[in-house]
């Protein structure tokens, strides 16, 4: 394996791993921060302002046809400038080189995370990102209202999360659906079995988070157990803890056919290139 990868890596806060509740409490804090956010958003960019904007009208890429091309790697790069685990994992790099370094090394899409308490993202980055990829771009946030699905189309996603633990079955539906309607694909993430049971129809692609939501410890042997449980007409994908090509190669075993990845490539300086080297190694 080339060891290119495992140098050049930026420094992250040795203090951000202290004091992190529980992960399903830190979640609902998120989602009440993020229901405060959404509130705000709707006096300052009334629903109607958004549906004026350029991008709102214009059709995206299909993420599941783009994981399944087989001229692509089916790996998801994020783009993510921090976390409340890591802290700060990259604040240097520009957003434009990495999103156009992740379409040229050979991904099947780009993740952006548009949440800005917690990791540092924002909406301008999803546009920026719309406006100079050919690739589907996935919104990766904490999405609870339909006004953000309406956000997400007015930013230029193609697809949007929808995380099984923030939601009941009825919201997953709704969303879903409303995301349909407005020509975005949904990204359903489920960290357990009893998750899956509030899957809908609607759904175009699952995701298995290997992070275990109690203890923040990641296991690539939750999306193996997982595996059989998700019906075959969605598109399988696994995320969290993803960081040699071998796991993907293993995981491909499985059934998966797209690999949400970020750390890995974002702690060096040229996440891109570092993307380009992996893939060439599947």
């Amino acid at each position: 394996m080339n060891n290119n990868r495992k140098h050049h890596q930026v420094s992250k806060s040795p203090s951000a791993d202290q004091g992190i509740p529980g992960a399903t409490e830190f979640l609902a804090q998120i989602n009440d921060n993020k229901r405060f956010e959404v509130e705000r958003a709707k006096v300052h960019v009334p629903l109607e302002k958004l549906m004026r904007f350029p991008f709102y009208h214009k059709p995206v890429p299909s993420l599941k046809e783009f994981l399944l091309k087989p001229d692509k790697s089916g790996i998801i790069a994020e783009h993510k400038r921090q976390s409340p685990s890591k802290g700060i994992i990259n604040a240097e790099v520009k957003l434009r080189n990495v999103v156009i370094g992740y379409e040229n090394a050979g991904a099947s899409a780009v993740s952006v995370l548009t949440d800005e308490k917690y990791f540092g993202g924002r909406l301008t980055d999803l546009e920026e990102a719309a406006s100079i990829l050919n690739i589907p771009i996935l919104r990766k946030d904490f999405m609870i209202d339909p006004y953000q699905v309406h956000e997400a189309k007015a930013y230029g996603a193609s697809a949007i999360l929808l995380i099984a633990a923030s939601l009941t079955s009825s919201e997953v539906d709704a969303l879903a659906k409303l995301a349909h309607e407005l020509g975005l694909e949904v990204l359903f993430e489920v960290h357990n079995a009893m998750e899956l049971e509030k899957i809908s129809p609607h759904v175009d692609v699952v995701g298995v988070n290997n992070r275990n939501l109690k203890t923040f410890e990641v296991d690539i042997n939750q999306s193996k157990l997982l595996a059989n449980l998700i019906p075959e007409n969605f598109v399988k994908i696994s995320e969290s803890g993803i960081s040699e090509p071998a796991t993907i190669r293993d995981l491909k075993s499985f059934g998966y056919q797209g690999f949400l990845m970020g750390e890995n490539f974002m702690k060096t300086y040229n996440p891109g290139e570092t993307c380009r080297l992996f893939i060439e190694e599947i």
